[in-house]
């Protein structure tokens, strides 16, 4: 039987009150999120941990939007040494940094808080955990690849920002609000600054939803960045019947192994993989900032595995 993930969730009021409260000075890191509970990050990151003789633990805070800020304040005064960032925080999570690295001021999102002498340090590891989890998954390089990208929030704009840095063959970001995938688009503007088209297609383009089907002869890979999914009753962002078998199928969504539009790919004969690639590899280069040294990713991998 596998082993559920730890049930302990904290909320505001626990940081509130975190520096009275007994049998929790071992806890210097966490995510934070909302919904959270279902999160695998404190599995994968207790495993790296124990695996590296660090005698402290990783738990999950369920924090709302408008108590953001405040849980922020209360890491660094509670001596957090780092924090994970996930829905729906990741963008706003950055305007409340003391500082951003290069890459999370261009992407505008981030996922990995390092917080020293009671300042916080925000970065984003979505877009490299994200290139490593398509070389795992696919045995390929994102520069290799046409990719259609759907949604534009924190962790598209990551994958986004990676994919274009490493100068994939194509990138189309699709969006129900197309006004925001035209936002994410025009900031890689300068990473497509040579040939415009590939073919009879733009190498860089926003669309909305239901400009999808007419894209998939032209794409190579594509990825799921959206919430859609987690849900047992989500029905697949894209119908089995527009997907063909040359495709690639990435859903950063990993709360089931066969998510709706897995299964839509397995139906046409797609190859497809869930996000629990992404989480690990993201997971370990959040663990090399925070510690230094480099992440123990056999025992991460076997904690997601057993979980």
């Amino acid at each position: 039987m596998k082993k559920q993930a730890s049930p302990d969730v904290f909320g505001i009021a626990d940081l509130r009150d975190w520096s009275e409260s007994a049998g929790r000075q071992s806890i210097r890191f966490g995510i934070v999120g909302h919904p959270v509970e279902h999160s695998l990050s404190p599995v994968m990151h207790n495993a790296a941990l124990r695996e590296s003789g660090i005698k402290m633990n990783y738990v999950a805070f369920k924090v709302q939007s408008a108590e953001l800020e405040e849980a922020i304040n209360l890491f660094r005064a509670n001596g957090f040494l780092g924090f994970n960032v996930t829905l729906p925080h990741k963008v706003a999570a950055a305007e409340f940094m003391d500082e951003l690295d290069a890459d999370a001021r261009q992407i505008g999102a981030i996922n990995t808080v390092t917080v020293r002498n009671q300042k916080t340090l925000g970065s984003n590891t979505d877009g490299i955990g994200f290139a490593r989890a398509i070389r795992d998954d696919f045995s390929v390089d994102l520069r290799d690849l046409r990719i259609l990208l759907i949604g534009a929030g924190g962790a598209a704009n990551g994958i986004a920002y990676q994919c274009a840095r490493e100068n994939c063959e194509r990138l189309v970001v699709a969006n129900r609000t197309e006004s925001s995938a035209e936002e994410l688009t025009n900031k890689l503007q300068h990473f497509f600054a040579g040939p415009r088209v590939l073919g009879p297609v733009a190498r860089l383009q926003a669309i909305g939803l239901n400009e999808m089907r007419a894209q998939i002869a032209n794409t190579d890979l594509i990825v799921n960045a959206t919430p859609l999914g987690w849900g047992p009753s989500d029905a697949a962002i894209l119908p089995a019947h527009i997907l063909e078998p040359h495709l690639m199928i990435y859903d950063t969504t990993y709360g089931s192994e066969r998510t709706p539009l897995l299964r839509a790919a397995s139906a046409m004969g797609a190859r497809g993989a869930n996000g629990l690639s992404m989480l690990l590899h993201q997971g370990a280069r959040a663990f090399e900032i925070w510690h230094g040294r480099e992440a123990p990713l056999v025992a991460m991998r076997a904690a997601l595995v057993n979980r």
